[in-house]
């Protein structure tokens, strides 16, 4: 199994879902299928077949997650130098073609959030940003063309 990087909020976040999965959602699906069952017939019971690829969806996701949770390294910033763009760094940028502040923190696939401003080190941004220093100038080609970046300042929190 493949170790997974991931912060501590990434891993609480994870955890909190799995949880909920198995406490309450397990429960509610429970419930529906024996309510769907009193409906009769269980080959003509759309409610209770419904219920039930609910039941199993909820155990994939489960299963999902629990390996994820096993397979998961919680981040720490002593173990990662704080000098360059690695997963974990908030990279505050200057996009050298708009001349516009843009700030990104690489975070791992299971916690990528582009609303919140979080990539993917697997990401074409994050793969081109990996590594960078302080005052470094940087061209990443992604789908749209190519952006050109130069490093303001790293971060970490």
């Amino acid at each position: 199994m493949q170790t997974v990087y991931i912060s501590k909020e990434g891993y609480e976040k994870l955890k909190k879902e799995l949880d909920y999965l198995l406490k309450v959602k397990r429960k509610e699906l429970v419930e529906a299928i024996q309510q769907a069952r009193e409906f009769g017939d269980l080959k003509e019971n759309a409610e209770y077949k419904a219920a039930k690829e609910a039941q199993s969806l909820n155990e994939i996701k489960i299963k999902e997650l629990s390996t994820r949770l096993s397979a998961a390294t919680i981040l720490e910033d002593i173990d990662i130098p704080a000098d360059k763009v690695y997963i974990g760094a908030t990279a505050h940028l200057h996009d050298l073609d708009r001349d516009e502040e843009i700030i990104y923190t690489l975070v791992s696939e299971s916690e990528a959030d582009i609303l919140e401003n979080k990539i993917s080190v697997g990401s074409p941004i994050g793969r081109g940003l990996l590594g960078k220093k302080v005052e470094d100038e940087v061209e990443i080609q992604v789908p749209a063309g190519i952006l050109r970046y130069k490093i303001l300042k790293i971060t970490r929190e």
